[in-house]
């Protein structure tokens, strides 16, 4: 199953349509906060319903003084063993109905407060449900909500989980885009997260075969836990008996309380899905992971909590999970990249990394700027093994293209020192929906998904294999220096109103005394007209002129003279400093990315020495970690490496368009005019 089945599209029209009756009551941003924390606590109550009396009846035989979590453990296995919730109220949605209308806030309120602790805390904590149940009393509306929800059926026999997690992820979709919020923050296309999982195990077989296998899969950016519920399906699939343990963190509320009720009801440990932001509140501080993916945030800016961040990464380095650097402030998805690999395990089965980012973490920021940087350690590091360059218009809430990054820290021989680009962006990726779903026009079809993966897995080169969308590059490939290419200062200089006027206008300059300037001004003109063409000249002139005149200066003013008095000319001669060396001229500085394999002054005799023969190479510009000439970036530009040119079309045959288009608009003219 790649998308919403028509049974979930049925059940989402359905659990739409029951929001129609909070209008006016509630705004439209607020539907969620009713609808969701009620479509958990009827699947809850459908789950929970043939169990029922097992477990008010285990209830009755415990122990007096039994502590909490012997309690948790014998009621536990009255509701199933597997799941890790019960409730202990007389009530079920069945047995509500049959109740007064005027008591069902009152009972509902028993019914939520009655669930195991876990389950409570979702309710009371995260949903807010008793605050939202108060308004629907308050307004009348509660009994229409709560029977038009007892008809649907959610028991597991019915719904699925997989097909649970469609419904909510429509559902939020839908609540999200009719308050202008950002679906895509919650959710991420299963058809793409099945892609990742897909290429995180495709060479895992040999660790994943036999008995006894665990695998601990972590989100940090969890939301509803679809990518971890199919991970652990996938898992699951290839060997029954592995033992997957899931872990995650959510910032928003519902979408946390929604992750954690699917860990409660699959028989997953729910304190293992934390809340809050991972990466200024880490809650897995020192946990290891054999599996990690995400879909972060693309584009939001990090500012509010950027202090523990930057603390972190200046005082704990690479002790901590920033040290590779930060990037700007406006875009923290290196920041979660980072984070990940900081949960890297280190022993022989090392860990894998499955991340979707837009294309602002392939190629932002010039050597030296954090994002370089953090691009540099990983290719240093030899982490990163694949980037897929996915189609446009796959998430709900954005049509920007997309790539995955595969990275682990146990490559293969074969793929050490590699890089796998493959372009998955062509037509034959993907298939237009029939309907739209928000941004999203297109979905990546099971046999396309296949193919990715076996690119991927077959590790294809488009130089040795018959494959055009798959390129291996050396690490090193995507690494240049960064050298500073200056050319010499050449000014003439001369006295006239022109020069005299933009004197006029500089601040030291204006703030002498009316007098002073005057004077100034005065020596300046005895030296009438004639063009200077070296620096040294003109300033002994100047400067007898002054001394002649009776005029004193600061120096700061003398600079402003001759700033103010000086023009670029190529003919000029060069000026130098006090040790007689050339000066820089600031508007001719250039900066030349020279491939990181080759040597510098190789690549400067040959690309700049022949056409700039003046040219030098300022060696004080140096990298701050090698502290070689030259600044270190990493960039990777997948643009670059799969363009294919296509050549205009002919002239003759641009020609023959446009006069066929002349003639169609003369004939309509000829209909008009009639």
């Amino acid at each position: 199953m790649t998308g919403p089945t028509a049974k979930v599209q049925s059940l989402s029209s359905f659990v739409w349509s029951i929001a129609e009756i909070l209008r006016g009551d509630f705004k439209q941003s607020e539907y969620g906060k009713v609808i969701l924390p009620f479509v958990v606590l009827r699947r809850l109550d459908c789950i929970l319903e043939g169990t029922k009396e097992a477990v008010l009846d285990a209830e009755k035989t415990i122990p007096k003084g039994a502590d909490d979590d012997t309690r948790d453990m014998i009621l536990f296995g009255a509701a199933g063993g597997k799941i890790k919730v019960y409730n202990l109220s007389r009530f079920t949605f069945e047995s509500l109905k049959g109740q007064e209308p005027g008591q069902l806030h009152d009972n509902l309120i028993d019914y939520i407060t009655s669930f195991s602790g876990k389950a409570r805390d979702i309710f009371l904590e995260k949903f807010l449900f008793t605050d939202q149940l108060k308004r629907l009393n308050d307004g009348g509306i509660l009994w229409h909500v709560f029977e038009r929800f007892c008809e649907i059926d959610l028991h597991s026999e019915k719904v699925s989980n997989i097909e649970m997690g469609y419904l909510f992820e429509e559902l939020i979709r839908k609540f999200s885009e009719i308050s202008n919020e950002t679906a895509g923050e919650h959710f991420t296309p299963r058809e793409v997260i099945r892609l990742i999982v897909e290429l995180l195990i495709a060479n895992d077989d040999a660790k994943l075969t036999g008995k006894g296998i665990i695998r601990q899969v972590y989100d940090p950016a969890c939301g509803t836990g679809g990518m971890l519920t199919l991970a652990e399906e996938a898992l699951k699939d290839f060997n029954p008996s592995i033992r997957v343990e899931l872990f995650g963190q959510e910032l928003n509320p519902e979408s946390f309380a929604v992750c954690k009720s699917d860990m409660l009801v699959t028989g997953h440990d729910p304190e293992q899905i934390a809340f809050g932001n991972s990466l200024s509140e880490d809650s897995h501080r020192g946990k290891k992971f054999h599996y990690m993916l995400s879909n972060p945030p693309y584009g939001v800016d990090w500012k509010k909590y950027q202090e523990p961040i930057k603390v972190e990464a200046e005082i704990l380095g690479f002790d901590g999970r920033f040290g590779a650097g930060t990037p700007r402030v406006s875009d923290g998805q290196l920041l979660f990249l980072q984070h990940m690999i900081s949960k890297m395990r280190d022993d022989e089965v090392g860990s894998r990394i499955g991340i979707v980012m837009n294309g602002s973490p392939l190629f932002t920021g010039g050597a030296g700027s954090g994002e370089s940087e953090i691009r540099r350690w990983m290719l240093e590091n030899d982490w990163v093994e694949a980037i897929v360059a996915l189609p446009t218009d796959l998430f709900y809430n954005t049509g920007i293209q997309t790539y995955v990054w595969l990275l682990t820290n146990r490559k293969s021989p074969d793929r050490s020192g590699k890089v796998q680009l493959i372009d998955a962006s062509g037509e034959s990726f993907w298939k237009p929906l029939r309907k739209s779903l928000g941004s999203k026009r297109r979905e990546i079809p099971d046999e396309a998904r296949h193919e990715i993966v076996r690119i991927y897995a077959d590790f294809l080169n488009g130089e040795s294999d018959d494959s055009e969308v798959s390129k291996v590059f050396d690490t090193t490939d995507f690494g240049y220096r960064e050298i500073r290419v200056e050319r010499p200062l050449k000014l003439n200089f001369q006295v006239n109103d022109e020069r005299l006027a933009l004197l006029a206008a500089q601040k030291p300059f204006a703030k002498l005394e009316d007098a002073e300037r005057a004077a100034v001004e005065a020596a300046l003109r005895t030296i009438g007209g004639q063009l200077f063409t070296n620096r040294d000249v003109f300033e002994k002139v100047l400067t007898k002129s002054l001394k002649e005149a009776g005029v004193k200066i600061r120096a700061l003013v003398k600079k402003v003279i001759l700033a103010a008095l000086a023009e670029r000319d190529e003919v000029a001669d060069v000026c130098n400093d006090k040790h007689g060396n050339p000066e820089p001229d600031p508007t001719l500085r250039d900066h030349e990315l020279v491939p990181i394999t080759e040597d510098w002054r190789d690549y400067i005799k040959r690309e700049v020495e022949p056409f700039v023969p003046h040219a030098w190479v300022d060696r004080d510009y140096r990298d701050a970690r090698d502290s070689k000439v030259g600044r270190v970036g990493y960039e990777i530009n997948l643009n670059r490496y799969f363009y294919k040119y296509t050549p205009p079309r002919p002239l003759d045959e641009i020609n023959e368009e446009l006069k066929a288009l002349e003639d169609e608009i003369a004939g309509l003219f000829k209909e008009v005019a009639r």
